[in-house]
């Protein structure tokens, strides 16, 4: 008797469920995070997207990745005679503050001398977007791929082992 009373019970509950009111699903979600504007602009304009020669020995190239948020960013420079960074180029896979971290990391390396780019901080660059705290990582990318990048150029810039032997 109690196993019948309690199937009826189920049966009632289930029908008053499929009858309730269903509450859009937007009510239902947390409130959507907003981006600042400065990285709603590098994100939507992002600025020096592409790639540049990694063989020829005046560009250095940084690949750098975060394992826990999936972000990879590949940062390139080319410097001149003089050591100054004349073109920079990146591309990212990842969230809105990765690609703007990047992009903004682009602008500021363009025009410095290899060691002012070393000067360049991940707290500069989420400063200067106004990353929330969550979002610190994809300038402590970006500071990684600068200093990847002028790691790869001066390594390039070393005469090789059989080079040094012939002079």
């Amino acid at each position: 008797m109690a196993a019948a009373g309690a199937g009826r019970m189920r049966r009632a509950t289930s029908a008053l469920l499929l009858r309730a009111p269903r509450l859009p699903v937007r009510e239902l979600s947390a409130p959507a995070r907003l981006y600042h504007k400065k990285v709603v602009d590098h994100y939507e304009n992002p600025r020096n997207v592409g790639s540049l020669d990694k063989t020829s020995k005046n560009v250095g190239t940084g690949l750098v990745g975060a394992p826990a948020c999936g972000d990879v960013m590949k940062l390139q420079i080319q410097v001149d005679e003089k050591g100054k960074i004349v073109d920079a180029r990146f591309k990212t896979f990842g969230c809105g503050s990765a690609i703007a971290s990047s992009s903004l990391a682009t602008e500021w390396v363009k025009g410095k001398t290899v060691e002012e780019a070393l000067t360049i901080k991940n707290t500069d660059i989420a400063k200067e977007l106004c990353l929330p705290p969550v979002k610190l990582h994809c300038s402590m990318l970006a500071e990684d791929a600068i200093k990847a990048a002028l790691a790869d150029f001066r390594l390039k810039q070393e005469p090789k082992k059989g080079e040094a032997e012939k002079k």
